[in-house]
């Protein structure tokens, strides 16, 4: 029976698959996930084989999982960040800023590359599960042609261009300067894709 390491069975548990988490997304980002195995994850983790089988199934389940975990993690953290924004323009350069860096840290595949490791029901479950962020970048988009600092457009289109712009950006394996640059640029090239009225650019930055 494995050493428990929490106060009860369910921290032990918990603890256990933050373990988990932690040793895939470093394994991801030091192989990427098609090369590496379930028990190289339990390995890094220092969970047995077969203890591995009583958390996840195989790779997929364990990919859905982690995606989930840090995709609500990120949605608190993105709720917090925008009831900061002076402006839904603001508001715009936060949200893809902010997805960027939650990609980058959690070193999860892109979303066309996501799609291909996971089968058709997972990633459905998957879109599901993060839904409300499209949600999120509705609302704004919304209010910034309220206000004024977007044009009107069709906001269906919007949200499919945005969010096709930010997964189709590979930002998993860059960090310092490099991650800077590359999700700066994204911000500038979805302001102005919108046609976001600004001052002045750099100060969305």
């Amino acid at each position: 029976m494995p050493k428990i390491t929490g106060g009860s069975l369910g921290e032990h548990r918990e603890r256990t698959r933050e373990r988990i988490f932690a040793a895939l997304s470093t394994l991801m980002y030091q192989r990427g996930f098609d090369a590496i195995s379930l028990a190289d994850i339990a390995a890094a983790a220092d969970v047995g084989r077969t203890a591995m089988y009583n958390y996840f199934a195989d790779k997929e389940s364990l990919l859905l999982a982690y995606a989930e975990h840090v995709t609500e993690q990120y949605m608190a953290e993105l709720v917090a960040a925008l009831a900061e924004v002076r402006d839904p323009v603001d508001g715009l350069a936060t949200y893809v800023r902010s997805q960027l860096r939650h990609v980058a840290r959690n070193h999860l595949p892109p979303g066309t590359a996501l799609r291909s490791l996971m089968s058709e029901q997972s990633y459905r479950h998957m879109v599901e599960h993060v839904g409300a962020l499209e949600l999120i970048l509705r609302g704004i988009l919304v209010s910034g042609m309220r206000q004024g600092l977007l044009p009107a457009d069709d906001v269906d289109t919007l949200v499919g261009l945005v969010t096709a712009c930010i997964s189709g950006r590979t930002v998993a394996e860059l960090s310092g300067a490099d991650l800077d640059h590359a999700v700066e640029s994204t911000v500038r090239f979805v302001l102005r894709g919108v046609g976001a009225f600004y001052d002045d650019l750099s100060s969305q930055s």
